[in-house]
This record gives C-alpha cells, structure tokens and sequence, in this order.
C-alpha cells in the first residue's frame, strides 16, 4: 500500500491512559486547536466551540463534579466510578479539550467527531499524546457539572459530544495496533 506522513501519522496515533505531568506548550496547544477548525462540518456551519482546560485545580474539580454525577447513574459501573476517590475521567493528562455544539444541530455529533480526529491526528504529529474521553457526553446535563461547564465558557445551549486528553505519555510501551479483519468491503 501507498504511504506518506499523514497516513503514518493515522497509524502511529494511540489513546494514551497515563501521562507526565509536563505541560503542553502554548503554541503547540493554538496549532492544536487551530486544526480542530478545520475539520469538516455540516453545510460549513461550524457551530462547534472548544474549550481548553489546563488549571490542574479546575480539571480536578470538574473530575470531582462528574464522579457525582455518576454517583447518581442508575448503572453499577457508574456509581462505581462515581464513589471511587481515584477515579479520574482525563486520566490526569494536563490538558482537557471539551468539543461541544448545540444540541438542535441535526449533525452536531458528527461535526465534533471529526474535529476530534483533527485535535487526535495533530497533536501525535507534535509528539503529543492523547485520548479520546468521553464523560462528559452523559454527565454535561447534571446540573453540578453544567453550571461548572458553563463557569468555563461552554455555551449554555450546548452538548459536550467528546473531549481529548492531551499530554505527553509517561513512558509505559503503546501497545500495537491490531486491526481487525473483514471490516471492508467493495459493492
């Protein structure tokens, strides 16, 4: 098969679970996000909005918040998490990107989705690792969580479809990627 740095970049990238605690440099966190702008969106509308959290005590707090929520949650594994004291959702990277849009966008999960890709793809070709963290899509409606969410400039009118953990991995090995087989087909 053909190959080139975007399709290596594709293969190389990884969801990373365990980071140091190294801060992203803020011109590698813009070109980050400036990425994620050009993802594609339903009829060019680009309701999308990303939030980009670094505080550790806010990324703390915000955890706190969704371990209530799912204190709360009618399932097991939920209210697991939510009475676990060292759970955290962000996996303790020293970035959280939260991609929301508004809710009524028949699209909106879609066009998040592939601005998710965009901040995923971009931040492996600066040596950045990420995760893909997804808490926050069923939890950003609790009222604890949304009034915190909205403190930190999501808008009010808006669903959270995802968010990136971003930081640089603590060393542990990345396992191999294995990709499964009959997923493709010609009509």
């Amino acid at each position: 098969m053909k190959t080139n740095e975007v399709l290596e970049i594709i293969k190389l990238r990884r969801s990373v679970r365990s980071y140091t605690s190294q801060e992203v440099a803020e011109e590698d966190l813009l070109t980050i996000l400036d990425a994620a702008t050009y993802a594609p969106s339903g009829m060019n509308d680009q309701t999308w909005h990303f939030t980009a959290m670094q505080d550790a005590a806010k990324l703390e707090e915000l955890n706190k918040r969704i371990r209530g929520a799912f204190a709360k949650s009618d399932e097991k594994h939920l209210q697991e998490r939510g009475h676990n004291e060292n759970y955290c959702c962000y996996h303790h990277a020293p970035v959280l990107v939260i991609v929301s849009n508004k809710n009524e966008r028949l699209w909106a999960g879609q066009d998040c989705t592939a601005a998710l890709q965009n901040i995923f793809l971009a931040a492996t070709s600066l040596g950045i690792a990420s995760c893909w963290i997804n808490q926050l899509g069923s939890t950003c409606d609790d009222p604890e969580v949304r009034a915190f969410l909205t403190s930190l400039g999501v808008p009010s009118d808006h669903k959270v479809f995802g968010c990136a953990a971003l930081g640089y991995a603590d060393g542990s090995p990345l396992k191999v990627k294995v990709r499964k087989e009959d997923t493709i087909s010609f009509g």
